[in-house]
């Protein structure tokens, strides 16, 4: 094989390509470095071992993840942030399948880049939630539970985990009906002026 410059971003992007294109388990050092016309060994200076590979995977697709629930939310506010957030989330799971199945295969904990990419996740959530009228503790949890529907609605849909003949953008919809009647929910009633 002829000798090549690499970087990680070449590691990293061509196993991401890998992962969308044939799923996350075809992804192995040796296909990589196939790929990229390389002897395994090299991979190395650029990623530990396949293990630090996933790793770079899940981080790439929260930082893809992140950026687009921001750019979904700009300008909207309530249920209609909730809603594109939604939708920018399930249509980032179908346009990377492979990477973002790396989400759920390295532990988070006591990794903090990566703890810190889950919450920069969590934050753009909770600041698309401004205009509904919680309080800060509410917004985390709020925020919060916004990911686990719709990482839980991805990745079953990403997995063929729906097998029944309904439609998926109704599902979807009803999740999202759901997820807005409940945080309205937990907003403070308006108190009404009392008659003297």
């Amino acid at each position: 094989m002829s000798r090549r410059t690499l970087d990680s971003k070449q590691v990293i992007d061509q196993a991401a390509t890998l992962a969308d294109q044939e799923g996350l388990d075809s992804v192995t050092l040796t296909r990589v470095a196939a790929q990229l016309g390389v002897r395994q060994p090299a991979l190395y200076r650029h990623v530990d071992g396949f293990d630090g590979l996933l790793r770079a995977l899940g981080l790439r697709a929260r930082e893809i993840l992140a950026h687009r629930l921001t750019d979904a939310a700009v300008g909207l506010a309530g249920d209609d942030a909730v809603r594109a957030m939604g939708a920018a989330w399930r249509q980032m799971v179908k346009d990377h399948p492979g990477l973002y199945a790396a989400t759920d295969r390295y532990p988070c904990a006591n990794d903090p880049e990566l703890e810190e990419a889950v919450e920069r996740v969590v934050q753009v959530l909770s600041q698309a939630l401004a205009a509904y009228r919680l309080n800060a503790d509410e917004r985390v949890h709020t925020a919060r539970s916004l990911r686990s529907a719709f990482h839980g609605f991805s990745h079953l849909e990403s997995g063929d985990g729906h097998p029944h003949p309904q439609d998926l953008d109704d599902s979807f919809d009803h999740l999202l009906d759901l997820l807005c009647a409940g945080i309205s929910r937990l907003e403070p009633a308006t108190q009404q002026p009392v008659s003297v």
